[in-house]
Protein backbone atom coordinates (compact mmCIF):
# COMPACT_ATOMS: atom_id res chain seq x y z
CA UNK A 1 0.00 0.00 0.00
CA UNK A 2 1.57 3.68 -0.81
CA UNK A 3 2.11 6.44 1.25
CA UNK A 4 -1.56 8.52 0.46
CA UNK A 5 -3.52 5.47 1.08
CA UNK A 6 -1.17 4.71 4.57
CA UNK A 7 -1.83 8.10 5.32
CA UNK A 8 -6.05 7.97 4.51
CA UNK A 9 -5.90 4.74 6.82
CA UNK A 10 -4.27 6.44 9.74
CA UNK A 11 -6.88 9.94 9.47
CA UNK A 12 -10.06 7.56 9.31
CA UNK A 13 -8.70 5.52 12.29
CA UNK A 14 -7.78 8.56 14.46
CA UNK A 15 -11.04 10.54 13.62
CA UNK A 16 -12.44 7.38 14.61
CA UNK A 17 -10.95 7.73 18.12
CA UNK A 18 -11.13 10.92 18.47
CA UNK A 19 -14.70 11.53 18.31
CA UNK A 20 -15.57 7.43 19.44
CA UNK A 21 -15.22 8.81 23.12
CA UNK A 22 -16.93 12.48 22.35
CA UNK A 23 -20.21 10.83 20.69
CA UNK A 24 -20.37 7.93 23.11
CA UNK A 25 -20.52 10.44 26.21
CA UNK A 26 -21.91 13.37 25.20
CA UNK A 27 -25.18 11.88 22.71
CA UNK A 28 -26.96 14.76 21.06
CA UNK A 29 -25.09 17.57 22.37
CA UNK A 30 -24.93 18.75 18.75
CA UNK A 31 -28.27 18.90 18.61
CA UNK A 32 -28.90 20.11 22.23
CA UNK A 33 -26.79 23.23 20.89
CA UNK A 34 -29.18 23.84 18.17
CA UNK A 35 -31.89 23.62 20.65
CA UNK A 36 -35.75 25.00 19.13
CA UNK A 37 -35.79 25.88 21.87
CA UNK A 38 -35.48 25.78 25.58
CA UNK A 39 -36.18 22.10 26.88
CA UNK A 40 -39.18 23.28 29.52
CA UNK A 41 -42.17 24.51 27.45
CA UNK A 42 -43.20 26.39 30.08
CA UNK A 43 -40.43 28.71 29.46
CA UNK A 44 -39.67 28.35 25.90
CA UNK A 45 -42.97 28.87 24.19
CA UNK A 46 -45.52 31.80 24.19
CA UNK A 47 -49.07 31.95 23.73
CA UNK A 48 -49.34 30.30 20.64
CA UNK A 49 -51.98 30.44 17.59
CA UNK A 50 -54.91 28.36 17.97
CA UNK A 51 -55.98 27.06 14.88
CA UNK A 52 -59.50 24.62 15.77
CA UNK A 53 -58.12 22.34 18.34
CA UNK A 54 -54.78 22.91 17.83
CA UNK A 55 -52.27 25.50 19.01
CA UNK A 56 -49.32 26.35 16.60
CA UNK A 57 -46.19 27.83 18.35
CA UNK A 58 -43.48 29.43 15.45
CA UNK A 59 -40.90 30.73 16.82
CA UNK A 60 -36.64 31.85 14.88
CA UNK A 61 -33.61 32.41 16.79
CA UNK A 62 -30.35 34.12 15.54
CA UNK A 63 -26.88 33.91 17.34
CA UNK A 64 -23.54 35.22 16.81
CA UNK A 65 -21.11 32.71 18.60
CA UNK A 66 -16.98 32.00 18.77
CA UNK A 67 -15.58 28.42 19.15
CA UNK A 68 -12.19 27.87 20.63
CA UNK A 69 -11.56 24.30 19.41
CA UNK A 70 -14.07 23.33 16.82
CA UNK A 71 -12.11 20.23 16.05
CA UNK A 72 -11.81 19.55 19.56
CA UNK A 73 -8.04 18.64 19.63
CA UNK A 74 -5.39 18.34 22.16
CA UNK A 75 -3.10 20.40 20.95
CA UNK A 76 0.09 20.69 19.83
CA UNK A 77 3.50 21.16 21.97
CA UNK A 78 7.35 19.90 21.45
CA UNK A 79 6.97 16.86 23.28
CA UNK A 80 3.68 15.42 21.36
CA UNK A 81 3.82 13.78 18.14
CA UNK A 82 -0.38 13.09 17.66
CA UNK A 83 -1.77 12.75 14.62
CA UNK A 84 -3.95 15.76 13.78
CA UNK A 85 -4.39 16.95 17.41
CA UNK A 86 -1.82 19.91 15.98
CA UNK A 87 -3.14 22.64 15.57
CA UNK A 88 -6.34 23.80 17.71
CA UNK A 89 -8.42 26.04 15.65
CA UNK A 90 -10.59 28.17 16.51
CA UNK A 91 -13.97 29.80 14.62
CA UNK A 92 -16.35 32.69 14.83
CA UNK A 93 -19.97 31.23 13.99
CA UNK A 94 -23.30 32.20 12.55
CA UNK A 95 -26.38 29.89 13.73
CA UNK A 96 -29.99 30.49 12.67
CA UNK A 97 -33.09 28.07 13.80
CA UNK A 98 -36.63 28.05 12.73
CA UNK A 99 -38.31 26.22 14.53
CA UNK A 100 -42.53 25.06 14.19
CA UNK A 101 -44.61 23.57 16.94
CA UNK A 102 -48.07 21.91 16.28
CA UNK A 103 -50.37 20.66 19.42
CA UNK A 104 -53.66 20.25 20.85
CA UNK A 105 -54.64 22.93 23.06
CA UNK A 106 -52.70 23.28 26.06
CA UNK A 107 -53.93 23.73 29.90
CA UNK A 108 -53.27 27.83 29.32
CA UNK A 109 -55.56 28.40 26.66
CA UNK A 110 -58.01 25.73 28.62
CA UNK A 111 -58.01 27.58 31.18
CA UNK A 112 -59.31 30.65 29.17
CA UNK A 113 -62.24 28.72 27.28
CA UNK A 114 -64.36 27.79 29.99
CA UNK A 115 -66.77 26.03 28.17
CA UNK A 116 -64.30 22.97 26.50
CA UNK A 117 -64.87 20.44 30.17
CA UNK A 118 -65.19 17.51 27.55
CA UNK A 119 -62.22 14.97 28.52
CA UNK A 120 -59.39 15.27 25.21
CA UNK A 121 -60.12 11.98 23.19
CA UNK A 122 -56.58 12.47 21.69
CA UNK A 123 -53.16 14.54 22.95
CA UNK A 124 -50.88 15.24 19.46
CA UNK A 125 -47.24 17.58 19.62
CA UNK A 126 -45.33 17.16 16.75
CA UNK A 127 -42.10 19.91 15.85
CA UNK A 128 -39.76 20.64 13.07
CA UNK A 129 -36.89 22.75 13.32
CA UNK A 130 -33.91 23.22 11.20
CA UNK A 131 -30.58 25.06 12.29
CA UNK A 132 -28.37 26.40 9.62
CA UNK A 133 -24.10 26.90 10.68
CA UNK A 134 -21.80 28.93 8.74
CA UNK A 135 -18.16 29.08 10.04
CA UNK A 136 -15.33 31.42 9.74
CA UNK A 137 -11.82 31.13 10.65
CA UNK A 138 -10.23 33.36 13.93
CA UNK A 139 -6.70 34.07 13.84
CA UNK A 140 -4.32 31.94 11.12
CA UNK A 141 -6.79 29.00 11.44
CA UNK A 142 -7.50 26.97 8.12
CA UNK A 143 -10.68 28.07 6.16
CA UNK A 144 -13.93 26.87 7.72
CA UNK A 145 -15.97 27.70 4.49
CA UNK A 146 -16.43 23.80 4.30
CA UNK A 147 -17.61 22.90 7.77
CA UNK A 148 -21.06 24.75 6.55
CA UNK A 149 -23.90 22.42 7.58
CA UNK A 150 -27.40 22.29 8.80
CA UNK A 151 -28.69 20.16 11.91
CA UNK A 152 -32.76 19.54 11.97
CA UNK A 153 -35.14 17.41 12.99
CA UNK A 154 -38.83 16.57 13.25
CA UNK A 155 -40.46 14.55 15.73
CA UNK A 156 -43.87 13.93 16.96
CA UNK A 157 -45.55 12.14 19.92
CA UNK A 158 -50.13 11.59 20.52
CA UNK A 159 -51.90 9.31 22.91
CA UNK A 160 -55.38 8.37 22.15
CA UNK A 161 -57.93 8.30 25.08
CA UNK A 162 -55.23 9.72 27.44
CA UNK A 163 -57.52 9.88 30.99
CA UNK A 164 -59.15 6.32 29.91
CA UNK A 165 -58.36 3.26 32.12
CA UNK A 166 -56.08 1.83 28.85
CA UNK A 167 -54.34 4.17 25.98
CA UNK A 168 -52.46 4.06 23.00
CA UNK A 169 -49.46 6.34 22.41
CA UNK A 170 -47.18 6.55 19.22
CA UNK A 171 -44.36 8.69 18.41
CA UNK A 172 -41.84 8.96 16.13
CA UNK A 173 -38.84 11.39 15.07
CA UNK A 174 -35.77 12.22 12.56
CA UNK A 175 -32.65 14.10 13.71
CA UNK A 176 -29.85 15.08 11.73
CA UNK A 177 -26.45 16.01 13.24
CA UNK A 178 -23.60 17.81 11.65
CA UNK A 179 -20.31 16.46 13.96
CA UNK A 180 -17.00 17.14 12.83
CA UNK A 181 -13.88 14.73 14.02
CA UNK A 182 -10.38 15.82 14.48
CA UNK A 183 -9.58 15.51 11.15
CA UNK A 184 -11.18 18.88 8.89
CA UNK A 185 -11.52 16.74 6.04
CA UNK A 186 -15.60 16.35 5.58
CA UNK A 187 -14.72 12.43 4.28
CA UNK A 188 -13.98 11.93 7.81
CA UNK A 189 -16.79 14.18 9.52
CA UNK A 190 -19.50 12.05 11.89
CA UNK A 191 -22.20 13.65 10.43
CA UNK A 192 -25.21 10.97 10.83
CA UNK A 193 -29.03 10.87 10.91
CA UNK A 194 -31.27 9.10 13.15
CA UNK A 195 -34.62 7.53 12.26
CA UNK A 196 -37.27 6.54 15.48
CA UNK A 197 -40.08 4.93 15.72
CA UNK A 198 -42.02 3.78 18.78
CA UNK A 199 -45.69 3.08 20.70
CA UNK A 200 -46.83 2.12 23.92
CA UNK A 201 -49.96 0.71 25.81
CA UNK A 202 -50.77 2.43 29.42
CA UNK A 203 -53.36 0.90 31.95
CA UNK A 204 -54.37 3.11 34.74
CA UNK A 205 -56.85 1.27 37.20
CA UNK A 206 -58.45 2.60 40.05
CA UNK A 207 -58.66 6.49 38.60
CA UNK A 208 -55.00 6.91 37.75
CA UNK A 209 -53.09 6.27 41.55
CA UNK A 210 -51.33 3.50 39.50
CA UNK A 211 -50.55 3.11 36.09
CA UNK A 212 -48.17 0.75 34.01
CA UNK A 213 -46.87 1.13 30.44
CA UNK A 214 -45.17 -1.44 27.92
CA UNK A 215 -43.70 -0.18 25.09
CA UNK A 216 -41.48 -0.79 22.01
CA UNK A 217 -38.67 1.58 20.29
CA UNK A 218 -36.84 0.97 17.23
CA UNK A 219 -34.32 3.44 16.01
CA UNK A 220 -31.55 3.38 13.18
CA UNK A 221 -28.77 5.48 12.91
CA UNK A 222 -27.20 6.45 9.81
CA UNK A 223 -23.16 7.57 9.09
CA UNK A 224 -23.42 9.74 6.11
CA UNK A 225 -19.58 9.15 5.40
CA UNK A 226 -18.12 6.26 3.73
CA UNK A 227 -15.44 5.57 5.79
CA UNK A 228 -18.07 5.28 9.32
CA UNK A 229 -20.53 3.20 7.30
CA UNK A 230 -19.29 -0.10 9.36
CA UNK A 231 -21.53 1.55 12.16
CA UNK A 232 -24.67 1.92 11.27
CA UNK A 233 -27.02 0.13 13.71
CA UNK A 234 -31.02 -0.70 14.61
CA UNK A 235 -31.37 -0.38 18.15
CA UNK A 236 -34.47 -2.12 19.20
CA UNK A 237 -36.07 -1.94 22.76
CA UNK A 238 -38.56 -2.95 24.60
CA UNK A 239 -39.25 -0.94 27.72
CA UNK A 240 -41.51 -0.93 30.70
CA UNK A 241 -42.55 2.06 33.36
CA UNK A 242 -44.91 1.98 36.64
CA UNK A 243 -46.11 4.28 39.00
CA UNK A 244 -47.82 4.01 42.27
CA UNK A 245 -49.14 7.64 44.16
CA UNK A 246 -48.80 6.54 47.87
CA UNK A 247 -48.99 9.94 48.89
CA UNK A 248 -50.81 12.90 46.76
CA UNK A 249 -47.56 14.15 45.62
CA UNK A 250 -44.93 11.12 45.86
CA UNK A 251 -44.90 8.05 43.96
CA UNK A 252 -42.89 4.81 43.75
CA UNK A 253 -41.45 4.00 40.84
CA UNK A 254 -40.29 1.56 38.19
CA UNK A 255 -38.62 1.25 34.60
CA UNK A 256 -36.84 -1.40 33.13
CA UNK A 257 -35.54 -1.98 29.34
CA UNK A 258 -33.79 -4.33 27.08
CA UNK A 259 -31.87 -3.32 24.20
CA UNK A 260 -31.00 -4.96 21.31
CA UNK A 261 -27.99 -3.56 19.60
CA UNK A 262 -26.84 -4.70 15.80
CA UNK A 263 -24.72 -3.46 13.32
CA UNK A 264 -25.87 -4.03 9.46
CA UNK A 265 -21.69 -4.03 8.54
CA UNK A 266 -21.40 -7.10 6.85
CA UNK A 267 -17.20 -6.69 7.40
CA UNK A 268 -17.52 -7.73 11.25
CA UNK A 269 -16.02 -4.73 12.22
CA UNK A 270 -17.94 -4.26 15.33
CA UNK A 271 -19.98 -6.49 17.64
CA UNK A 272 -23.88 -6.81 18.09
CA UNK A 273 -25.39 -7.13 21.89
CA UNK A 274 -27.82 -6.89 24.26
CA UNK A 275 -28.23 -4.64 27.37
CA UNK A 276 -30.94 -5.42 30.20
CA UNK A 277 -31.24 -3.28 33.35
CA UNK A 278 -34.23 -2.60 35.76
CA UNK A 279 -34.48 0.21 38.44
CA UNK A 280 -36.68 0.91 41.14
CA UNK A 281 -37.12 3.91 43.48
CA UNK A 282 -39.28 7.10 44.93
CA UNK A 283 -39.99 10.41 43.05
CA UNK A 284 -41.71 13.18 44.58
CA UNK A 285 -41.77 16.44 46.56
CA UNK A 286 -40.76 16.32 50.80
CA UNK A 287 -41.95 19.51 51.40
CA UNK A 288 -43.38 22.04 48.83
CA UNK A 289 -39.60 23.46 48.50
CA UNK A 290 -38.13 20.15 48.34
CA UNK A 291 -38.34 17.06 46.00
CA UNK A 292 -36.57 13.65 45.81
CA UNK A 293 -35.82 11.24 42.96
CA UNK A 294 -33.83 8.38 43.84
CA UNK A 295 -33.31 5.07 41.69
CA UNK A 296 -31.38 1.76 42.29
CA UNK A 297 -31.19 -0.90 40.01
CA UNK A 298 -28.81 -3.16 38.32
CA UNK A 299 -27.53 -3.51 34.49
CA UNK A 300 -25.72 -6.46 32.31
CA UNK A 301 -24.73 -6.17 29.21
CA UNK A 302 -24.11 -9.31 26.99
CA UNK A 303 -21.73 -8.87 23.70
CA UNK A 304 -20.91 -11.39 21.52
CA UNK A 305 -16.77 -11.03 20.57
CA UNK A 306 -16.99 -11.87 16.62
CA UNK A 307 -15.44 -8.52 15.72
CA UNK A 308 -13.64 -7.32 18.23
CA UNK A 309 -12.15 -10.37 20.53
CA UNK A 310 -11.35 -8.18 23.66
CA UNK A 311 -14.28 -8.06 25.25
CA UNK A 312 -15.73 -7.63 29.42
CA UNK A 313 -19.73 -7.32 30.11
CA UNK A 314 -20.81 -5.36 32.62
CA UNK A 315 -22.14 -7.02 35.22
CA UNK A 316 -23.14 -4.57 37.99
CA UNK A 317 -25.46 -1.43 39.78
CA UNK A 318 -27.09 1.60 38.45
CA UNK A 319 -28.74 4.45 39.29
CA UNK A 320 -29.55 7.85 40.46
CA UNK A 321 -30.23 10.17 43.21
CA UNK A 322 -31.47 14.09 42.85
CA UNK A 323 -32.38 16.46 45.23
CA UNK A 324 -34.17 19.50 44.31
CA UNK A 325 -34.81 23.24 46.06
CA UNK A 326 -37.45 25.28 44.92
CA UNK A 327 -36.97 28.67 45.43
CA UNK A 328 -40.55 29.28 45.45
CA UNK A 329 -43.21 26.61 46.47
CA UNK A 330 -44.57 24.54 43.93
CA UNK A 331 -48.04 23.31 45.96
CA UNK A 332 -49.42 22.04 42.42
CA UNK A 333 -46.47 19.64 40.77
CA UNK A 334 -47.01 15.82 40.57
CA UNK A 335 -44.78 13.07 41.16
CA UNK A 336 -44.07 12.90 37.69
CA UNK A 337 -43.33 16.79 37.37
CA UNK A 338 -41.43 16.71 40.69
CA UNK A 339 -38.10 17.61 39.46
CA UNK A 340 -39.55 20.45 36.89
CA UNK A 341 -40.15 23.84 37.99
CA UNK A 342 -39.58 27.59 36.71
CA UNK A 343 -36.86 28.71 40.01
CA UNK A 344 -34.94 25.10 41.08
CA UNK A 345 -31.65 23.85 41.86
CA UNK A 346 -30.98 20.63 42.19
CA UNK A 347 -27.55 18.41 42.92
CA UNK A 348 -27.21 14.93 41.67
CA UNK A 349 -25.70 11.62 40.80
CA UNK A 350 -26.17 9.49 38.12
CA UNK A 351 -24.47 5.76 36.94
CA UNK A 352 -25.72 4.08 33.77
CA UNK A 353 -24.31 2.38 30.63
CA UNK A 354 -24.95 2.84 26.99
CA UNK A 355 -24.00 1.36 23.54
CA UNK A 356 -20.12 3.15 22.68
CA UNK A 357 -18.78 3.87 19.28
CA UNK A 358 -15.27 3.11 20.59
CA UNK A 359 -15.70 -0.22 22.89
CA UNK A 360 -18.94 -2.30 23.19
CA UNK A 361 -20.43 -0.20 25.84
CA UNK A 362 -19.39 2.63 28.08
CA UNK A 363 -19.98 3.37 31.85
CA UNK A 364 -20.42 7.01 33.14
CA UNK A 365 -20.50 7.89 36.55
CA UNK A 366 -21.68 11.46 36.67
CA UNK A 367 -21.98 14.20 39.67
CA UNK A 368 -24.27 17.09 38.75
CA UNK A 369 -25.48 20.75 39.03
CA UNK A 370 -28.29 22.15 37.94
CA UNK A 371 -29.89 25.63 38.68
CA UNK A 372 -32.71 27.77 36.62
CA UNK A 373 -34.54 30.93 37.83
CA UNK A 374 -37.05 32.76 36.04
CA UNK A 375 -37.90 36.41 37.26
CA UNK A 376 -40.91 37.74 37.24
CA UNK A 377 -41.67 36.68 33.49
CA UNK A 378 -38.79 38.37 32.11
CA UNK A 379 -35.65 37.42 33.21
CA UNK A 380 -33.93 33.54 32.91
CA UNK A 381 -31.05 32.34 34.39
CA UNK A 382 -30.21 28.67 33.67
CA UNK A 383 -27.20 26.89 34.74
CA UNK A 384 -26.45 23.05 33.77
CA UNK A 385 -22.86 21.74 34.86
CA UNK A 386 -21.32 18.25 35.29
CA UNK A 387 -18.23 16.25 36.23
CA UNK A 388 -18.16 12.70 34.25
CA UNK A 389 -15.82 9.43 35.11
CA UNK A 390 -16.43 7.32 31.47
CA UNK A 391 -15.02 3.99 31.82
CA UNK A 392 -14.89 1.51 28.42
CA UNK A 393 -13.86 -2.33 29.33
CA UNK A 394 -11.21 -3.30 27.12
CA UNK A 395 -12.24 -3.74 23.88
CA UNK A 396 -9.99 -4.74 20.58
CA UNK A 397 -9.85 -1.91 17.31
CA UNK A 398 -9.31 -3.70 13.86
CA UNK A 399 -7.20 -6.15 15.33
CA UNK A 400 -5.40 -4.46 17.47
CA UNK A 401 -6.16 -5.14 21.54
CA UNK A 402 -5.93 -2.11 24.41
CA UNK A 403 -6.61 -2.27 27.96
CA UNK A 404 -9.64 -0.79 29.79
CA UNK A 405 -9.45 3.02 29.23
CA UNK A 406 -11.02 5.87 31.51
CA UNK A 407 -11.20 9.35 31.43
CA UNK A 408 -12.60 12.53 33.16
CA UNK A 409 -14.89 14.92 31.76
CA UNK A 410 -16.60 18.45 32.73
CA UNK A 411 -18.94 20.12 31.00
CA UNK A 412 -20.79 23.63 32.25
CA UNK A 413 -23.17 25.63 30.51
CA UNK A 414 -24.28 28.87 31.49
CA UNK A 415 -28.02 30.55 29.69
CA UNK A 416 -29.33 33.23 30.41
CA UNK A 417 -32.47 35.12 28.41
CA UNK A 418 -34.33 38.91 28.93
CA UNK A 419 -37.67 38.86 27.71
CA UNK A 420 -38.45 42.50 25.90
CA UNK A 421 -42.19 41.28 25.66
CA UNK A 422 -44.18 38.03 25.84
CA UNK A 423 -42.56 36.70 22.60
CA UNK A 424 -39.13 38.12 22.29
CA UNK A 425 -35.97 37.16 24.45
CA UNK A 426 -32.61 38.22 24.20
CA UNK A 427 -29.41 35.56 25.42
CA UNK A 428 -26.49 34.77 25.64
CA UNK A 429 -24.69 31.33 26.30
CA UNK A 430 -21.55 30.24 27.98
CA UNK A 431 -20.14 26.66 27.08
CA UNK A 432 -17.18 24.96 28.32
CA UNK A 433 -16.35 20.84 27.93
CA UNK A 434 -12.90 19.25 28.50
CA UNK A 435 -11.39 15.97 29.33
CA UNK A 436 -9.30 16.85 31.78
CA UNK A 437 -7.57 13.20 31.37
CA UNK A 438 -4.63 12.69 29.28
CA UNK A 439 -6.06 9.43 27.55
CA UNK A 440 -3.20 8.02 24.68
CA UNK A 441 -4.46 5.19 22.39
CA UNK A 442 -1.26 4.21 20.81
CA UNK A 443 -2.02 1.91 17.45
CA UNK A 444 1.31 0.23 16.67
CA UNK A 445 2.47 -0.02 12.95
CA UNK A 446 1.93 -2.94 11.08
CA UNK A 447 1.57 -3.85 7.20
CA UNK A 448 -0.57 -1.04 6.44
CA UNK A 449 0.05 1.60 8.43
CA UNK A 450 2.85 3.67 10.77
CA UNK A 451 2.75 3.38 14.30
CA UNK A 452 1.17 6.74 16.08
CA UNK A 453 -0.45 7.50 19.08
CA UNK A 454 -3.81 9.45 19.82
CA UNK A 455 -4.33 11.65 22.76
CA UNK A 456 -8.09 12.16 23.80
CA UNK A 457 -7.42 15.29 26.06
CA UNK A 458 -9.71 18.46 24.80
CA UNK A 459 -10.69 21.79 26.21
CA UNK A 460 -13.18 23.58 24.49
CA UNK A 461 -14.66 26.91 25.20
CA UNK A 462 -17.86 28.57 22.93
CA UNK A 463 -19.74 31.94 23.91
CA UNK A 464 -22.89 32.98 22.06
CA UNK A 465 -24.87 35.76 21.74
CA UNK A 466 -28.49 36.09 20.22
CA UNK A 467 -32.17 36.71 19.79
CA UNK A 468 -35.13 34.44 19.72
CA UNK A 469 -38.67 35.46 18.85
CA UNK A 470 -41.25 32.83 19.22
CA UNK A 471 -44.81 32.96 20.15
Amino acid sequence: MGKGSQQHEMKTCSALISLGLLLAILPGTALAQSRPWIADRAIGEGMGIRTGDFELHPGVAGELGYDSNYFQRSGATPQKTYIYDSPIEAAYRFRITPSLTLATIGQQRKAQDTQETAKPQFTFRSSLFASYNELFAAGNSEDFSKQRHIDGGANFGLEVLPLSTVSFDGSGNYTRTASPSNDAAIVNSWNRDLVGLGAGLKWRPGGGMFDWRVGYDLRYTYFEADSFRYQNNFNQQFGSTGRFKFLPRTALIFDGSANFLRYTSTGALRNGGDIVQARVGINGLITNRFSLLAMFGWAATYFEPTAQPVRANYDSVVGQAELNWYILPQPKLQPGDATVGLSVIGVGYTRDISPSYLADYYRRDRVYLKSSYFVGGRFLVDLQGGYSRISHPPFDLRGTPFSSKAEDRLDVQLFTEYRTSDSLGINATLRYDASLTQVNLVFPANATTAGYTDDLAFSRFQVWLGVRWFM
